[in-house]
């Protein structure tokens, strides 16, 4: 099997060259009918396919992107994509710009067996190293021991306790 990597990564550029040059087209053949986009705001917000193609070439524009780390995987009828994005865009105007995280879903259709973006996830990262270190703790697979523990306390029917937000180290 083809590594889906590089044929997905082509067509994040392609989807957000469209976007950036506003070409409508293109945007709305890589982008399923089906589309959503939830945007990790406070409250968060959900855009559907038409409300999406219609912010994209009016009002929701995307000047600049660079993407970072990317991640891929392959899920056999549908490709998770993840980054960190740096974009420069504005929303009526009003500058929406800095580094996001993104994670999209793509399917290929089922006519066509084009491949089309079907999700969009769009966030801001926390930028607090130690909430990143305090979550990478979490990862049983880095140590065993832990995972030995949880083996053991799940064949004996124990759940195994979980931290609480507390445990978090704070920011001094």
């Amino acid at each position: 099997m083809a590594d889906i990597a590089p044929i997905i990564e082509t067509l994040e550029n392609r989807w957000m060259r469209a976007w950036a040059s506003g070409d409508a087209r293109t945007l709305k053949a890589l982008t399923s009918r089906k589309f959503r986009m939830v945007v990790g705001t406070k409250p968060s917000v959900l855009l559907d396919c038409k409300s999406w193609l219609d912010g994209a070439s009016s009002s929701f524009l995307c000047h600049s992107y660079r993407f970072g780390d990317i991640y891929a995987r392959d899920l056999g009828g549908v490709t998770v994509f993840a980054t960190q994005l740096d974009m420069e865009a504005s929303i009526d105007g009003h500058e929406w710009s800095g580094r996001m995280w993104v994670t999209d879903l793509w399917r290929k259709s089922r006519v066509r067996r084009n491949w089309q973006m079907i999700e969009r996830v769009i966030s801001r990262p926390e930028s607090d190293k130690q909430v990143a270190a305090a979550i990478r703790a979490l990862q049983l697979w880095q140590r065993p021991a832990k995972r030995q523990a949880l083996a053991s306390s799940t064949s004996t029917h124990h759940s195994p306790s979980l931290r609480s937000a507390t445990d978090i180290p704070s920011a001094s």
